[in-house]
């Protein structure tokens, strides 16, 4: 792995960022004026989704999509000039924010610099014409990494941006590009920045299977862990989503994550989440808002670092648009403290020194993280019910850090939070976690 990828990376709290839609301008400008408030929300790293000019052939929408990108070594003149792109970084640097920025390997856009410089650089089709391999992207087409000059434009790309004060690189479908290449991809950037960022878009399981069988390459999450020190959550998204709506128990759930636990290496990372640009906004599918929220502090409590997508702060329900100009509404930023409170909590020291157990499922999920300078409890009622539920903490009058309200334990009770709680304590013994169902 990043086989010396620190623990702490589970501490740190990533906003992502669409350009076009962040401010009403759609500039680097627009970002810049915002990121003053987006480190007051806790925020370590900002990650702009792609900076650079987007393809005019075969684009969908009126303005294209961000990854169909024409030029890896220039930005969109949309949102303004490389040396607004350096003030950014800059003013991040300036506030102590990192800056991660969007690669898009995979593919480019039909009239790309590489077609027009390289047309040999891409997967073909029978009759010779550049191809894509996942249909619905039509308005893309594949690169082929058997072509070793490829490697070599691509990866001085990264190091342009790594000199320009660039602190990672969120890779998408890093699955299906070839591991040996993102292995000497960052051996390259170490000799600029030691200390980058890497963050794998891990792609679902049933993907890399249906990839394999079609005989396209496609990479496990645990094979990425040896390039990247973040991968996505997307290997059991899908489960969640179904406990969301239902149709699976939460233990099913929580057993999932147990097995991440055995299957990975001892220190990997997980980006947890409950919205991105890919998935919808979580108050547009959760059953309720409380059960939103509630499922938003379970993600921001679990083990991995956590990201906020721009607007989540803002209980958006919307979803900007990939191929328009649609800047989000702001509002009154009513989950701003509710947000900063659990980035706050993603520095606890139990979070960066201990280990998490899932307690119990039922009638809510308890989760203690255990260390011996303490332990760290958070109880989330993702089901939405109301009464009491018995846990194994000792009695006492606790403070909620949600909220700083008292929470009371008595003869071994609790009464059941709207949403959620999450508090420090003491344990007389290391927590046991629930028997699994499934290992």
């Amino acid at each position: 792995m990043a086989i010396d990828t620190s623990k702490s990376v589970r501490s740190l709290v990533i906003y992502e960022i669409y350009v076009r839609s962040h401010s009403p301008q759609g500039t680097f400008q627009g970002v810049i004026d915002d990121l003053p408030r987006i480190k007051s929300l806790g925020v370590d790293v900002v990650w702009l989704m792609p900076i650079h000019p987007i393809g005019r052939v075969q684009r969908k929408g009126s303005l294209g999509c961000p990854y169909a990108i024409a030029d890896y070594y220039s930005v969109n003149p949309e949102y303004g000039s490389l040396a607004d792109f350096t003030r950014l970084v800059e003013s991040a640097h300036a506030l102590g924010l990192k800056v991660m920025i969007d690669v898009v390997y995979n593919h480019t856009a039909h009239d790309s610099v590489i077609l027009r410089e390289h047309p040999r650089w891409y997967h073909n089709d029978a009759s010779g014409r550049p191809m894509t391999t996942v249909p619905e992207w039509s308005d893309v087409i594949d690169l082929d990494y058997t072509h070793p000059e490829l490697w070599d434009y691509l990866i001085g790309a990264l190091e342009q941006w790594a000199r320009l004060g660039v602190d990672g690189f969120r890779c998408d479908v890093a699955s299906i590009i070839p591991l040996e290449f993102w292995l000497r991809a960052r051996a390259a950037i170490e000799r600029i920045n030691p200390a980058c960022l890497w963050l794998a878009e891990s792609v679902e399981a049933r993907w890399v299977a249906q990839r394999r069988a079609a005989g396209l390459p496609a990479w496990s999450d645990g094979e990425l862990y040896q390039a990247f020190d973040i991968t996505y959550d997307y290997d059991i998204f899908n489960a969640w989503k179904n406990v969301m709506e239902g149709k699976l128990d939460l233990q099913f759930y929580l057993d999932l994550l147990r097995l991440q636990d055995c299957v990975y290496p001892h220190n990997y990372v997980k980006l947890r989440f409950v919205e991105n640009h890919d998935q919808p906004r979580i108050l547009s599918f959760a059953p309720d808002r409380r059960r939103a929220l509630a499922w938003t502090a379970f993600q921001a409590f679990n083990k991995g670092a956590w990201l906020i997508y721009a607007g989540q702060e803002s209980a958006a329900a919307r979803q900007p648009s990939l191929f328009e100009k649609e800047p989000l509404e702001w509002g009154s930023y009513e989950l701003s403290d509710f947000h900063h409170r659990l980035a706050l909590i993603k520095k606890n020291p139990a979070m960066t020194a201990g280990e998490l157990f899932w307690v119990q499922p039922a009638p809510a999920a308890l989760g203690i993280w255990h260390a011996e300078t303490g332990s760290l409890a958070g109880i989330f009622n993702v089901r939405g019910v109301s009464g009491e539920m018995p846990v194994a903490i000792p009695d006492g009058s606790y403070t909620d850090l949600l909220t700083d309200r008292a929470i009371v334990i008595d003869k071994g009770m609790l009464s059941l939070p709207e949403e959620a709680v999450i508090f420090n304590c003491a344990l007389p013994q290391v927590p046991q976690p629930c028997p699994a169902l499934l290992l």
